[in-house]
Parts: C-alpha cells; sequence; structure tokens
C-alpha cells in the first residue's frame, strides 16, 4: 500500500479544521484569532486528535504544546456555556472507564490511596506556594473577601459557626488535609480536633501546623472510624468517595456523630446524577474521583439524618482558582527545578480549566448541614 494511502490526505485535514471551526463558532471561539479566548493552533494535527478523543484530546494537545490560549479560563467558560462538551464523541475508553466505574469500586480501601500518593504528595513545596497560609485546598467565601487569604479565613470561620462549636466539643475532621481547619478550630473555638487524611505529606505538615494543639491527626481510611464526636465536618473529601461508597460514608458519619451532634459536608457537586467525572482531570489530577449531585447526597442520607442547611457558593470556587493560578505562576520560578515544563501546562489547564467550568455554573460547591433532627430547628449563619 502506497504512503499516499496511509497518510491523512489534505481534504481530510480540511474537514477535521472545518467540523472544529463550526464547533467553535458556536461559542464565539476563532481559531488563530485575536481574543485572548480564541485558540492559537501550532499543529495541524490537534483537530483530528480533539474530535477523535474528546476532552482527553483536548488537555493532553495542551500539555503537548500543540495549542496556545492566552485566557483558558475564559475558553472553557464560554465553551461549557455553548454545551460543546456534549456534542463531542465519546471515546470508547472513556465509555469503558464509565462501564468500569459502575462494575466495579475504584474508591476501595485499597484503591482509595492512589489519590493520596500521585495528586496531595506531589509536594509541599508547590502547595505551600499556591495556597493560603492555613493551606486550604477548597473553596474560598468571598462575600466580603477581597484576597485569597481573607476568604479562607471566612471560609474556615463560617464551618466553625455553622458547626456551633464551642470549647470542650470534640471535632471529626474526615479528609482533614494539611490541618488548617483543625488548628482553626483549635486554636479559635477550644476544640479537640481528631483528623485523618490518606496523604502521608498531608499528615506531617498537619503535625506540625498542630503541634501544642489538642489535635490528633492520623493516616487513616475513613471507613475506620469508630468513636462518638459531638461535631463531625468533611471538606473537600466526599469528591473522592464515590457512588459506591457514598452510604458506607454516611453510616460512617451516623456510626461516629453523637446523638445531639452536626455535621457539615463541603463538597463540590455535580448537575447530573452520574459518574461525573472529566477523563482528563481523572488522568492527570484526581483519580478514581467522582462529583456527587444531590440526588446522590440525599439518598445517601435519608433514614440517617435531617438536612438542615443546603448552601451553595460555586461562584466563589471561580475566584479561588485564579487566585491558586496566579499563585502557581508567581511561584514557579522557585519551584522549576522540582517539575517539568509538562507539568506546569498541565496544572495550569487543570486550574483554568476549573476555573471556566464554575464560572459557566456547570459544576457547583456546596455547604451541607445535617443533624439528627433539632426540636426548635437549626439557625444557620452565613
Amino acid at each position: 500500500m502506497s504512503s499516499s494511502c496511509i497518510e491523512e490526505t489534505g481534504i481530510q485535514k480540511n474537514e477535521w479544521y472545518r467540523i472544529a471551526n463550526e464547533m467553535l463558532s458556536r461559542a464565539g471561539i476563532t481559531i488563530n484569532g485575536p481574543s485572548p479566548f480564541d485558540i492559537r493552533v501550532t499543529n495541524p494535527h490537534f483537530f483530528k486528535r480533539v474530535l477523535q478523543e474528546g476532552s482527553l484530546g483536548l488537555g493532553e494537545s495542551y500539555m503537548d504544546g500543540w495549542w496556545e490560549c492566552d485566557r483558558l479560563d475564559i475558553f472553557f467558560s464560554k465553551v461549557l456555556r455553548a454545551g460543546l462538551e456534549n456534542q463531542l464523541p465519546h471515546h470508547l475508553k472513556d465509555t469503558l472507564r464509565i462501564a468500569t466505574a459502575r462494575l466495579m469500586n475504584l474508591q476501595s480501601r485499597k484503591r482509595a490511596w492512589i489519590v493520596g500518593k500521585e495528586h496531595y504528595d506531589l509536594g509541599n513545596d508547590l502547595f505551600s506556594r499556591m495556597l493560603d497560609p492555613y493551606m486550604q485546598y477548597s473553596c474560598g467565601y468571598w462575600k466580603d473577601a477581597e484576597n485569597l487569604e481573607d476568604a479562607q479565613q471566612a471560609k474556615l470561620k463560617m464551618i466553625c459557626e455553622k458547626l456551633q462549636l464551642k470549647p470542650g466539643m470534640t471535632l471529626l475532621d474526615i479528609g482533614c488535609g494539611w490541618g488548617g481547619l483543625a488548628e482553626f478550630a483549635a486554636r479559635n473555638y477550644g476544640v479537640y480536633v481528631f483528623g485523618v487524611t490518606i496523604s502521608a505529606e498531608q499528615q506531617k505538615m498537619a503535625q506540625a501546623r498542630c503541634e501544642g494543639l489538642d489535635v490528633t491527626i492520623l493516616l487513616q481510611d475513613y471507613r475506620d472510624l469508630n468513636e462518638q464526636f459531638d461535631r463531625i465536618v468533611s471538606v473537600g473529601m466526599f469528591e473522592h468517595v464515590g457512588p459506591k461508597n457514598y452510604d458506607d460514608y454516611f453510616t460512617v458519619v451516623d456510626r461516629n456523630l453523637k446523638p445531639s451532634g452536626l455535621f457539615l459536608l463541603h463538597t463540590i457537586g455535580s448537575n447530573r446524577t452520574d459518574h461525573n467525572v472529566d477523563p482528563w482531570i481523572n488522568k492527570y489530577i484526581f483519580p478514581n474521583g467522582c462529583l456527587p449531585s444531590v440526588q446522590h447526597i440525599a439518598q445517601a442520607s435519608e433514614g440517617r439524618l435531617v438536612m438542615e442547611d443546603w448552601h451553595n457558593f460555586g461562584a466563589d470556587y471561580d475566584k479561588t482558582l485564579m487566585a491558586w493560578h496566579a499563585r502557581f505562576l508567581k511561584a514557579w520560578p522557585e519551584i522549576e527545578d522540582n517539575y517539568s515544563p509538562r507539568f506546569k501546562r498541565m496544572f495550569s489547564y487543570y486550574l483554568n480549566a476549573c476555573a471556566g467550568a464554575f464560572r459557566a455554573r456547570d459544576i457547583q460547591l456546596w455547604q451541607v448541614v445535617f443533624t439528627r433532627g433539632i426540636e426548635d430547628g437549626l439557625r444557620v449563619p452565613r
């Protein structure tokens, strides 16, 4: 067979370009256009790759330098608002991944540690520079804040106030991260905090941060918890639990919460009830993760707890992610020897894509407060 039959013809290349150009135009995006949200294509195979591989092809081709965009956040916001992600073909690997997630428990006790090793253990040099002083790797509360540090402190204060923490209480922090909330609650509200994480790097920093405070931080799977606490909180961890474990998760909360206790769940949420995970995010950022829906949370908590309050401030995650990205770029010269240029493109892509998704209101951020049913009701502060 001649090489001319094997290689893609110019007509085929033009057709891939035409389809991509037509799709992007629906979102107001021009190929090689002048606007900061337009894309500049540097490899002509880009169009075929994206149209055949969808989200994974789009992200990997950016990591490979096949296209550029000055404002990825605006690009993704426009793409998602136009619903272009629903018009891309489902790659066979994506179909198999979703089928596997429905059949298998991707967040089993053994597999639950994967995300800790592959993402949260990337390096404290990165996260300590990108995040605020409390090392909050979750959405800040920007209602009255003008900067990242104020937004994260406002979030921490709001969580503690919603939980109605008082001196002498015990607080279980499921997925305690680098210990910022544990330190804040112990120092400012006089509570004893018991935190668990699946990241060794997080545990080290959390223990150092909370030294001298009434705080215990363990490297432990949440399913092994079996004590009684006045209050339970979980911030940015439920996204790693997975639909097959939602029932077990709320069983653990139910088992560990005192009869008069309060539980606050802080999680990213999806508008759709499905195995909600982007294939690129799943491969490169948060392996085996899944965004819960309202239905997921309602069904898992039903019969166990009373939902007292549901607070959505997902639009604030846009500001949080953009602040992280600015700090990441500023810190890059200090840490670039520890990472590759491809990692920089990957991490920038991740932060901007997520910011665009929250801006488009394609995904949400919820704080849900549960009790066992308080007689006079619960007055939840904002």
